[in-house]
């Protein structure tokens, strides 16, 4: 598989706090890769630094074998990294395909003078990027909602809404930020087999922070633990649910039964 992202040794401190302690990780296109860990492990840290909202300490970041570490947000966006975060983040008096639109608007080829009079590519432009943001909208079961105000969604459709913004963006690597949180259980068994769906049909590679377990062990291929910013594992997700380490650090000895459960279920 096509490596995408390859970061080597990232560490990130705030002052005299080490909130990443030497990181590193791989992810391919057409892999998901989680990053979990307790509370304040340095997760979103992480994905921080990747995509230039705070600059590494130390480190590397390289995407697709060219080195990105410390670009600014808006670059690395335009370079093919798009991002959802813990916090939904909607222009919420907007309708729900005007938020995708205007994620869309990094393709656009018109000039100000265009859009100012209508004319020239802005026509050509604007239904092509109303076009993608309908089939996104469709992707992600929202297409019945597109004239919605995106405040009006319910909670697990605003996330979908996030994600279809990000994908606008035509990303090769997708970073999501608790994807799952305030889903119940189906909603979060339907977002993992359309993520898995998403990852094929698109061929992008997806990096993603979540706290629900079964989702992570079931959707993953590879995951990285870490703990107060320090890598502490590295594996299958039937590897790292059996580390002692991790175990200790963060899933607790009750664990593995209750996903035997969930299996069951």
């Amino acid at each position: 598989m096509d490596l995408l992202l390859d970061i080597n040794g990232l560490s990130v401190f705030f002052g005299g706090v080490q909130a990443l302690n030497k990181l590193s990780l791989q992810i391919r296109k057409g892999e998901i890769i989680g990053l979990i860990g307790p509370n304040g492990a340095g997760k979103t840290t992480a994905f921080n630094a990747i995509t230039g909202r705070i600059h590494p300490s130390e480190g590397s970041v390289f995407f697709c074998g060219k080195e990105i570490t410390g670009w600014p947000a808006p670059r690395i966006a335009r370079n093919g990294i798009a991002r959802t975060f813990q916090n939904i983040k909607l222009y919420e008096d907007l309708s729900v395909i005007e938020n995708v639109m205007i994620a869309a608007h990094s393709s656009i080829s018109y000039s100000f003078i265009e859009a100012i009079l209508g004319v020239g590519r802005y026509s050509r432009d604007e239904a092509r990027i109303k076009s993608r943001a309908y089939e996104l909208l469709e992707l992600m079961n929202l297409g019945e909602l597109a004239s919605e105000q995106a405040n009006s969604l319910p909670y697990g459709s605003q996330r979908k809404l996030e994600i279809a913004r990000a994908l606008a963006l035509n990303p090769r690597l997708l970073l999501l930020d608790e994807p799952v949180a305030g889903m119940n259980p189906t909603e979060t068994r339907e977002f993992g087999q359309f993520l898995l769906t998403l990852r094929d049909n698109l061929s992008i590679g997806v990096g993603l922070i979540d706290h629900d377990m079964s989702f992570v062990m079931e959707v993953c291929d590879m995951i990285r633990v870490i703990d107060h910013g320090i890598p502490i594992a590295w594996g299958t997700p039937s590897v790292v649910r059996n580390d002692p380490k991790v175990i200790s650090a963060y899933l607790g000895t009750d664990f593995n039964g209750a996903m035997d459960n969930h299996a069951t279920n």
